[in-house]
């Protein structure tokens, strides 16, 4: 087993200290940190931050690929803009445009269904799970039997765990693929949406300023979560009732100054701190450029095909927005990379662990060959799956193929289908299928896949997936495809869930053909995954527990790479410098909104909120020092994607902030944390506050929450 991740406490001491605020723990692993954040600052004992139970964690939540809070005993959720913007999106019409002009529900009868894709999920427990996934495994597995053997245990327990449907449970690996812990959450699938300023406010700046600092965003919403009567879990009702939340934050609107700590909680999505060399230079010379290529391509077409139709363009605001983060966030890794060449770090470091292995390592003589072989075939594999995604790049044939697979899957008993197929899946899939309505336009869509495929067409004919060339369409027969299909229509899609495989290749519909004709090239691309995996998820823990007990032997951090599971993290406010003789941060004021607006778009500011920073009516919520209302501020805190909307919260767990970006010089700690120029920007709740009462007029939210207002 992978007994070295659990270390002593006096080792814990040591590590923490040499490299202050790296990583992204556990919170299990918090009083082992306790020395830590108690020279930082932080008042709350460490054994009360690792129970899930207690104030303030039983107060964080999940948005599924979020993060948010509780701050009121009545359901009411904050979390940033950019991540209530589906459900903004969703309720906006040309009349009733509420992208560009907010939303505020005065009562709760006002507040809107924030649809299908929107959830809160509440962590009530962690169980480690190690022996039940990994113990007995033959050792001559395959790669595909073994991945499929630790599948199908997972499936087991999370069936075990999911007795109780209020619940959904995951079992994610840690350590990448060394331990395993159970995850049990509530899932309320009711919520709906209370606030959100214009985009204006909550996206001022818009792509121009996404990563860049000085930043005056005020990227914050508010949510509320609804429940049956019973208290539990509901499908959307108007007989709902707002849920009971255990715990809540209390608001400090006393605000924080330069060298002040802070503790952030959420649910990061995906680091890399602990790949080798080779995988760090397979990202920065093919993945990340493809990438870069694709998107900027794929946002082209976007922008050509729906200029000149308001409709259009709100249907894909959100696509494009993702779409654009995303983009900036993969050239922002490649410059950074260019910046810092941390392959060459990691080289140093992986001839310093290899040397160390040999000497002190114990276990398989070929581990490190075997490791080498594992990764090249990951690296091939990526390249075919990348390719096979351009070829596919349409949400119409998407949904097909999804359709599709699952009526094959629903022959197979529940416990033998694939995840993501089972019947715990199937409102996920409805979701997913009824959310097209909101971000589709069939001759958008057409044009997006038409481009892609000239780009397949360019890719090195050596990573074409076998067969697949001869399956696609010809470019002139794909106009007739998308009048002949009846799939862009949300009811007849629903209506092919439940109908058995025959059906689907009986049918005429062109879309549902294709994704028949494909299915085999698509399994057999997804079984060599499995079988990548397998070797991978055999070896990569072995590697692991030698690096951890390397690491260890130095007094070097040992924490997971973030994999969507809740996680704290903590730091100070502090400035940076980007390049000699500049220092940014740490905070933006009010006047920085005033420099920056104009009347278009990025930068152009609400008239009321420039009248209120005019005739400065800042009442509480000026601060002492500035002199004025801050609006972001930076921490050293380690954040990533998934962070998004994250509790940032003062030395007494008290929320004075929400997480929602990093700097752009901070891009490639994903992969490596340099703590001299990694900053997390984050708005400062006096700013949120101040939007709510003196531009936005949000009096039933302020009288709702426990808000502190500064003595002075």
């Amino acid at each position: 087993m992978f007994k070295s991740i659990v270390l002593p406490v006096a080792a814990m001491g040591v590590i923490a200290s040499a490299c202050a605020d790296e990583g992204q723990w556990q919170p299990h692993q918090l009083p082992q940190l306790k020395s830590e954040l108690k020279r930082i600052g932080i008042t709350i004992p460490a054994e009360k931050l690792a129970d899930l139970s207690k104030h303030p964690m039983s107060a964080i939540v999940s948005l599924g690929g979020c993060s948010a809070s509780f701050v009121s005993p009545d359901g009411l959720v904050v979390t940033n803009h950019h991540c209530a913007y589906g459900a903004i999106q969703r309720n906006a019409t040309p009349e009733h445009n509420y992208i560009v002009n907010g939303f505020l529900a005065r009562t709760r009868a006002e507040e809107l269904p924030g649809g299908p894709n929107s959830l809160v999920y509440v962590t009530e427990k962690v169980e480690n799970v190690t022996d039940r996934v990994l113990k007995g495994l033959a050792p001559n597995l395959s790669g595909k039997e073994r991945h499929e053997q630790v599948a199908s245990r997972i499936k087991a327990l999370v069936a075990e765990c999911e007795s109780d449907k209020a619940y959904r449970c995951s079992v994610p690996a840690f350590h990448r693929g060394g331990e395993y812990y159970r995850i049990k959450q509530l899932m309320i699938r009711d919520v709906r949406l209370v606030y959100a300023p214009a985009d204006a406010v909550g996206n001022f700046g818009g792509d121009i300023d996404n990563y860049e600092f000085p930043r005056q965003a005020g990227d914050f919403s508010f949510l509320r979560a609804y429940v049956g009567k019973d208290g539990r879990p509901a499908d959307p009702s108007p007989d709902n009732v707002p849920y009971k939340s255990k715990d809540f934050l209390v608001v400090s609107a006393e605000g924080l100054k330069n060298g002040d700590p802070i503790l952030l909680a959420g649910y990061p999505g995906r680091t890399s701190r602990y790949k080798l060399p080779s995988e760090i230079r397979f990202a920065r010379d093919v993945d990340y450029p493809a990438k870069v290529a694709s998107i900027t391509a794929d946002l082209s077409v976007i922008s050509a095909a729906t200029m000149g139709n308001p409709n259009y363009d709100v249907r894909y605001a959100s696509v494009a927005k993702s779409l654009n983060n995303v983009l900036k966030k993969t050239q922002g890794l490649l410059d950074g990379f260019a910046r810092k060449d941390i392959a060459a770090i990691k080289d140093v470091q992986d001839a310093e662990f290899r040397a160390w292995q040999q000497q002190h390592g114990s276990g398989a003589k070929t581990l490190l060959a075997d490791l080498d072989a594992a990764i090249g075939a990951d690296m091939a594999g990526s390249q075919q799956e990348a390719a096979w995604l351009e070829a596919t790049h349409s949400d119409l044939l998407k949904s097909a193929r999804t359709l599709y697979r699952l009526a094959l899957e629903r022959q197979k008993p529940d416990a033998q289908r694939e995840g993501g197929y089972q019947e715990r899946d199937l409102s996920f899939i409805k979701a997913r299928l009824s959310r097209l309505e909101q971000s589709f336009v069939p001759s958008v869509d057409q044009a997006r896949w038409q481009a892609a495929l000239n780009r397949y067409a360019k890719i090195d004919a050596r990573a074409h997936p076998q067969g697949l060339d001869a399956l696609l369409p010809k470019q002139d027969a794909i106009g007739a495809m998308y009048k002949a299909t009846e799939l862009a229509d949300t009811g007849k899609r629903l209506a092919w869930i439940g109908k058995d495989p025959d059906a689907f290749r009986k049918s005429g519909d062109p879309f549902i053909q294709l994704a028949v004709r494909l299915h085999d090239t698509g399994m057999a691309l997804e079984n060599h995954r499995k079988e990548v995996d397998g070797n991978l998820e055999r070896v990569i823990p072995q590697y692991m527990e030698a690096v951890i007990a390397w690491k260890t032997s130095q007094g070097k951090p040992v924490y997971p790479d973030a994999n969507s599971t809740l996680r704290v993290t903590y730091g100070t406010v502090a400035p940076y410098s980007p390049r000699d003789g500049l220092v940014k941060g740490p905070f933006t004021t009010v006047q920085g909104i005033v420099e920056k607006a104009t009347d278009k778009e990025p930068f152009n500011a609400p008239s009321k909120l420039l009248q209120a920073i005019r005739e400065k009516r800042y009442g509480q919520f000026k601060d002492p020092v500035l002199g004025t209302v801050p609006v972001n501020f930076l921490s050293s805190a380690d954040t990533t994607g998934g962070n998004s909307g994250s509790a940032v919260m003062n030395k007494r767990g008290e929320l004075v902030g929400l997480n929602f970006d990093s700097t752009y010089e901070s891009i490639t700690k994903d992969w490596y944390f340099d703590p001299v120029i990694t900053r997390a920007i984050h708005v400062d709740i006096r700013y949120m506050l101040w939007v709510m009462k003196e531009v936005d007029h949000a009096d039933n939210l302020l009288k709702e929450m426990t808000i502190k207002y500064p003595k002075h």
